[in-house]
């Protein structure tokens, strides 16, 4: 089996942070993947200031462009709106059977996740990997084994704060790899 982490996401724009965590759980959780699923709309989000999804997987594909463990993934594009976890995750395992697929969440998913659907089945049916974020607890009841808190490393970075800085003209050239900071500024350069 390979043992492939899902780290679904909007990537509205994908930054430093995501790849960084991808690339320790890959190396210090011992997943052989990574896959980054882009999300068309999440349930619990607003779809405000949210970039066309190609143009969102566009970025994607250019921030792990050469790194052979991650992988960019339309998967959700081709199932109901809005993408709900548990469906994705379903769907994943009939369509690629030799993969044991496992949820990647930040600490302030994990503490919604009792509005996620079907929640209990998606606890006690896929492993989940919870990183840890500021200022939010991982608090996990006994009866979910196949949650885990993993050690990874803090990094505040949102994509929130990187949009919020394009908007305010600053440099944040080190936050973005290069490819996806060009195509970011022509995706939300004003006409």
């Amino acid at each position: 089996m390979i043992k492939t982490g899902i780290f679904s996401g909007s990537f509205n724009p994908i930054h430093i942070g995501h790849l960084a965590l991808a690339n320790w759980l890959c190396e210090y959780e011992e997943l052989d993947e990574v896959w980054f699923v882009v999300t068309p709309q999440n349930p619990l989000k607003e779809k405000n200031d949210l970039l066309d999804n190609n143009k969102r997987l566009i970025m994607v594909k250019a921030a792990i462009d050469g790194y052979p463990h991650f992988k960019a993934s339309d998967f959700e594009f081709h199932l109901p709106v809005p993408s709900y976890t548990i469906d994705t995750l379903q769907a994943l395992e009939k369509a690629y059977p030799d993969h044991q697929f496992q949820l990647i969440i930040g600490a302030d998913n994990w503490n919604l996740i009792k509005r996620w659907k079907d929640y209990r089945k998606l606890l006690t049916t896929y492993p989940v990997l919870v990183y840890p974020r500021l200022n939010y607890k991982i608090n996990i009841p006994e009866q979910y084994p196949l949650v885990k808190k993993v050690n990874a490393p803090i990094i505040e970075i949102s994509s929130t704060f990187i949009r919020e800085s394009v908007g305010a003209g600053k440099d944040i050239r080190f936050f973005l790899p290069e490819p996806v900071r060009e195509l970011y500024h022509d995706y939300t350069k004003k006409i």
